[in-house]
Formats: C-alpha cells, structure tokens, sequence
C-alpha cells in the first residue's frame, strides 16, 4: 500500500479523507499538534476503517520536529496538507497568528517534501481566494479577487507558494483544491466536528438545536441576495474527502496536464443561509431558535462554484444532497452530545461489602 501523510489528520476534513484513503488502498499518517485537531477523530476513523492510524503530535512550524517525521517513514509517495487555522473572524481579530502559522508550517512541509522526494502533494485552499466574484457560477480561471479576511489571504499565498515551488521543481506534482462550505458528518455518525465551541454555521445550527446555544445569529439581511443572507456552496465533507483521494491518485498515475492544477470542489448550488436554515428545519423536524443582525467582518456576500472541471478530469460527483448533509449534520450532534453528557458523569463508588 502506498503511503500517505494527511496533515491536520485529527481535523474535520482530514479525519474523513483519512477515511476515503484507507478505503481505496492507501496507507496513512497524520500529523496533528492537537491544538485544534482531537484524537477522537482517530478513534472514530479506527471504528469504522478497522484499523490504527498513528498520529503524531507536531507542530508543523517547527521544521526539526517535522523532518523527524520524514525520517521515520520514508516511504512516503505523497501530502496531503490540511494544518492551518481556518477561522475568519478569528483571522480578522489576529492576522499575524494566521500569517505565522498557516505559512510557516507550508512552507516547512515542502521543505521536507524536497528534502525527502515526496512528489506528491495536495494543498487545502478554499473559495474564499475568489473573494466577492464578479461571475457566477465562479471557475477556476477566475481572477483572484482582494481578500475579505487574512484566512483567505493567507490561502492566496498559499497557492502562490506552492506554484512557484512546482515552478522550479519540475518533477514535483501540485494539486490546490479549492472547496466551498464543508459540512455534514460521516454517514456512521462515529465522525463530524469536534467543535464544542462551533465556528461554522451548520455546527452552529446544530449546536442550538440540541441547546448548546441559546440562540443563532444571522449575519447580515440586506445582502442582494434572494432574501438578504449571504449565499454559499455547501457540500458534503464525505464528497470533499473522496475529491482528496482522486486528486492523489490523478498525480500519483501520473494522468495530470501539468505539474499544478486547480479544481473547485462544490455542488455548483448556491444556498442562503436562510434557505440553509429552513433545510435543516425540514429534515429534522427541530424549530430553530435563530435572529437577524447586521453583516459580519470578511464575509463574502456570493460564491458558488463551477465544479466541471473536477467531474471531467478527476472522475469527482458529489453523492449526498443538502438533505443528507443536515440528516447526518444532526445525528453526528446527537451522538457527539450524548458520548460528551456521558463521560460527564462520574462512576459511583463500589459499595461496602457486607461483613
């Protein structure tokens, strides 16, 4: 089995590509520092794959802790690189923390790469390099437009990196896959977001349906959309994740045009947030206690993807409609709640025997 290093493995998207993997041939590692990440990802993904997956717990920043990792599996054929912060008002709050992290650990994971021969690497990108596009249904030869938050800026240099790495290393091969809105959980339910503080909107949506949160809060309503919500290109994390494994095998096979390309990885729909909302509310039978309020710092008003070129080149379909991803959105939150209130409670003390 060829061997693969997922970093970020402990996080969302990583966990459930560690997933595709392993069910279509391939061996794998992560590194995770944890900061973010949690190993009940991996004791998740052991359920339903059968099988360890070892983790090893490393900053990316530091290069030394990171070679370590390379010389320890040097048959390594390719990266997958999801490590990064991805929260954007928390980017807004602390660019310098996003700068520092999302490109020092890049910049080090190909340094390892060309250290060690691995030509085989996949970049995390996001929608969010578009910015505010001027054409929708937006491709992948759009223009890059100014970022709305440092997250996306520091995912447009990112991409610059990495194709100016490739450019010099020609015997290098660079996939960037953009993707819009990941979310819903593992058909199993053994897997999803281990959020207990939620950033995203489904996790939100979900977290106040079971109570966690008192309320949610839409984010802007006079937006030019069809009812004033920002319009996103939400997809299922199970599609994200299968797209990962075909983009390693397209390089891997050696069946790509050039040594970096790009796909958009969405449904090519665009959902309001309300429309998300009232989704949700359709499927689970669950009233969702939410409010209206003013727009949020680096929310980009429109975006969703044309996603041809993925399904041509790549062989991608997205299998689970926005209906699957909030079914299984919201048994993954049942579970996660229930496995959280359980080990909450203490084990009573074993009685006295009798004498």
């Amino acid at each position: 089995m060829k061997k693969i290093l997922v970093t970020g493995g402990c996080g969302y998207i990583g966990g459930h590509t560690i997933v595709d993997l392993i069910q279509n041939g391939f061996d794998v590692i992560s590194i995770d520092d944890l900061s973010k990440g949690s190993l009940k990802m991996l004791k998740g993904i052991e359920k339903i794959v059968g099988r360890p997956v070892k983790n090893y717990k490393v900053d990316l920043c530091n290069l030394d802790d990171t070679e370590a990792v390379f010389l320890e599996n040097p048959d390594l054929v390719g990266v997958i690189h999801f490590a990064a912060f991805k929260s954007v008002p928390e980017s807004v709050n602390e660019p310098l923390k996003y700068f520092k992290n999302n490109l020092n650990s890049l910049i080090n994971i190909l340094q390892c790469a060309e250290d060690f021969d691995v030509d085989n690497f996949v970049f995390s990108s996001s929608c969010s390099v578009y910015g505010n596009a001027t054409q929708l249904p937006v491709s992948e030869d759009a223009a890059l437009a100014e970022p709305e938050s440092p997250y996306a800026r520091t995912k447009v240099m990112g991409e610059a990196i990495c194709r100016d790495f490739t450019t010099l290393h020609k015997d290098f091969n660079t996939i960037l896959l953009r993707y819009f809105n990941p979310v819903g959980a593992h058909p199993s339910g053994l897997i999803g977001e281990f959020q207990d503080v939620a950033e995203s909107v489904v996790p939100v949506i979900t977290q106040t349906a079971i109570g966690k949160r008192k309320e949610m809060k839409v984010f802007g309503t006079d937006y030019n959309t069809r009812d004033g919500s920002c319009v996103r290109d939400y997809v299922h994390v199970s599609d994200i994740a299968n797209a990962h494994t075909r983009a390693l095998q397209y390089i891997i096979e050696d069946r790509n045009k050039s040594n970096c390309e790009v796909f958009n990885l969405g449904t090519g729909n665009g959902v309001t947030v309300l429309e998300l909302v009232a989704a949700f509310e359709r499927v689970t039978g669950q009233k969702l206690n939410y409010s209206l309020t003013d727009r949020r710092p680096g929310d980009v008003v429109e975006v969703f993807a044309n996603n041809d070129r993925a399904c041509k080149i790549l062989g991608w379909e997205t299998k689970h409609d926005l209906d699957a991803m909030m079914a299984t959105a919201w048994q993954w939150e049942k579970a996660y709640t229930a496995e959280k209130a359980a080990a909450a409670v203490p084990t009573p003390a074993p009685s006295p025997s009798a004498n």
